[in-house]
């Protein structure tokens, strides 16, 4: 979604909470469910609902469509929606708690209270702020497959990953989405509190705010008395049931799940500089600070079509921008069957939350700045008819595109090895493990709770196709990523490389063969002296339960790692395998060394 948001040039921060409150009157949206049911209809939406908030009231709630599309159960005002991103401004908002407390300082060296979050480099380690991390700004690009593709449930090992991911732009100097610095900062409230970023959340803002229905997990919101399913829109005309992405470690970023009727209990609030009933429950500065341009995101200058649309900046998990004339803070939120979008203008006392089951979805855009026209009394505009007159241009461009396009794809080559030599695990530091395995005459990859067929391409490239669990792979997928397989000197695949960030060169995982479970009582008839030449000689041993090592006299001992029948790996060198061979009774005769200049065979003595 590209957010355009505008800044009034009369506007400063210290008048965001001083401007004179203004009634809306509700003739404004009269008749407003006519056009609202066509967005559902035209969008090809399973549901959507939508609040809208003047002070400290609740003008319009209601729900579109179903949350349940196969039982056609309704979506509510009180339906449960994932909101992605529109989280972070909740992760945010706990580090202005702590700043309240005298815990935290924004514009001090995060790792004054995080030592043990590191960073690519010593420049980033000795500098980075939370000031920094809440507004995009720490020159790291967004390492999403990270965290979408190599889930874990473990904070401590997500955040061990940001070391290894490298930046592309220097520190401050421009802006980049990173849902990592918001895993980072939930990290740094919940070692001074010692308590866990849900249940901060849950406890110094859902329960002030009486957001009673709002959870933070997956697991809650298939619990909870009204959830909605997610769905895409599949071949542009099928609504679709899609899985519920748990993101996990990731949460911090975008896991709470919510109703447009808590939804505007947050953002009255914010429209009030942090006050429920006239009381500040949230302190007034940090809202003040956090509504107020962090850094620069786009030029985003106005067009001839849309002159009073205008200016994209980012304060604290709030995108704000100068839309026809009045200032608008604002957070998209997108995650696998979901989409929202959170927004107010805090001199116009005005909120709009749109919530809807549709994935990557236009619909919450489309439904809030169709209210927005009519509550902020400009001219409306034909939103919805334009995104569609643009959506068809786009499907027209794509294909003369598409038929135009000459691939790169080099016709009738071949993979340079079997198919079982590309079996393995292969690992990045910065992203985690990815399994390799053959089935018949095919290659697979998992990653943690997904699983791709890898369609040969050319040579030893692959294309990543999904495999849904029920519908089996999905080859309409228009542009799949691709790994490309690299091997050593010996011959041997020893890497897959994916790219993953366009300014970075490819991601590369070291091979590591898939280690074979042998027993104490296995490994003994291996151990023994080798002769490797006159005076030379190999020796391999037990140490400990069940692993073998190697020691040849001047050089230090290795450990060895079994990956099929007599066959290991050297578990510190790569390309060095030891095989050992048998006679007829099964008794081992002879090792050998296997590496990259060559093969040397010692007997068994």
């Amino acid at each position: 979604m590209r957010f355009t948001l505008v800044l009034l040039c009369s506007l400063t921060v210290s008048t965001l909470f001083g401007q004179k409150k203004t009634a809306v009157s509700s003739d404004p949206l009269a008749g407003i469910d006519t056009l609202l049911e066509r967005i559902l209809k035209e969008r090809k939406g399973a549901g959507f609902a939508v609040a809208v908030v003047n002070q400290n009231k609740i003008l319009y709630a209601k729900g579109f469509g179903y949350r349940d599309y196969e039982k056609k159960l309704p979506v509510t005002p009180n339906t449960l929606f994932a909101i992605g991103s529109c989280s972070k401004a909740f992760t945010s908002l706990f580090i202005g708690l702590l700043q309240k407390d005298g815990k935290v300082e924004y514009d001090k060296p995060v790792r004054d209270y995080l030592p043990e979050l590191k960073f690519f480099n010593n420049e980033m380690n000795n500098n980075v702020t939370l000031r920094d991390m809440m507004s995009h700004r720490t020159g790291l690009p967004r390492h999403d497959y990270s965290w979408y593709l190599f889930n874990t449930s473990s904070r401590d090992s997500m955040l061990q990953r940001i070391q290894y991911q490298e930046p592309t732009a220097p520190l401050r100097q421009r802006w980049q989405y990173n849902n990592f610095m918001f895993l980072a900062q939930a990290s740094v409230a919940e070692k001074l509190t010692g308590q866990s970023w849900e249940k901060n959340i849950k406890e110094k803002i859902l329960v002030p705010l009486g957001m009673t229905a709002s959870n933070v997990s997956i697991a809650e919101l298939k619990q909870s008395a009204e959830p909605s399913l997610g769905y895409t829109v599949y071949k542009d005309s099928i609504i679709k049931k899609t899985d519920y992405y748990d993101i996990n470690a990731m949460s911090p970023a975008g896991s709470i799940n919510s109703s447009v009727t808590d939804m505007a209990k947050w953002v009255m609030c914010w429209i009030n500089g942090g006050k429920v009933n006239g009381k500040e429950v949230f302190p007034a500065v940090y809202m003040k600070e956090a509504m107020s341009s962090q850094m620069i995101t786009s030029a985003a200058l106005p067009t001839k079509e849309r002159q009073d649309v205008f200016i994209s900046n980012y304060g604290f998990g709030w995108f704000l921008a100068s839309y026809r004339g009045h200032y608008r803070v604002e957070h998209g939120g997108n995650i696998d069957g979901f989409s929202a979008s959170t927004s107010f203008f805090p001199t116009d006392s005005i909120g709009i939350i749109v919530l809807s089951n549709q994935n990557a979805s236009a619909i919450t855009g489309l439904v809030r700045n169709s209210i927005a026209d009519r509550l902020l009394k400009e001219k409306p505009i034909d939103w919805l008819g334009e995104r569609m007159a643009a959506d068809a241009k786009a499907r027209k461009d794509a294909k003369e595109a598409e038929a135009k396009a000459e691939s790169n794809q080099k016709k009738g080559t071949q993979p340079s090895h079997a198919m079982k030599d590309y079996d393995g695990l292969y690992h990045h530091p910065g992203y985690g493990t990815a399994e390799v395995m053959t089935t018949n005459d095919s290659l697979f990859m998992l990653v943690p709770g997904k699983k791709m067929w890898l369609r040969h391409y050319h040579y030893d490239v692959f294309q990543t196709l999904f495999i849904d669990n029920k519908e089996g792979i999905d080859t309409t997928y228009k542009d799949p990523f691709k790994i490309q397989f690299t091997m050593n000197e010996a011959g041997d695949i020893n890497a897959i490389q994916m790219q993953f960030e366009d300014e970075l060169k490819p991601m590369e995982f070291a091979r590591k063969p898939r280690p074979k479970e042998l027993s104490k009582d296995e490994l003994k008839k291996y151990e023994g002296s080798y002769e490797l030449g006159p005076g030379v000689e190999a020796k391999f041993y037990i140490k400990g339960e069940k692993t073998l090592y190697a020691f040849i006299e001047g050089q230090p001992e290795y450990e060895l790692v079994p990956t099929d029948k007599n066959t290991f790996v050297i578990k510190v060198l790569s390309g060095y395998s030891v095989k050992f061979e048998e006679n007829e009774k099964g008794e081992v005769t002879a090792a050998s060394f296997i590496q990259p200049n060559g093969t040397f065979k010692a007997k068994k003595k």
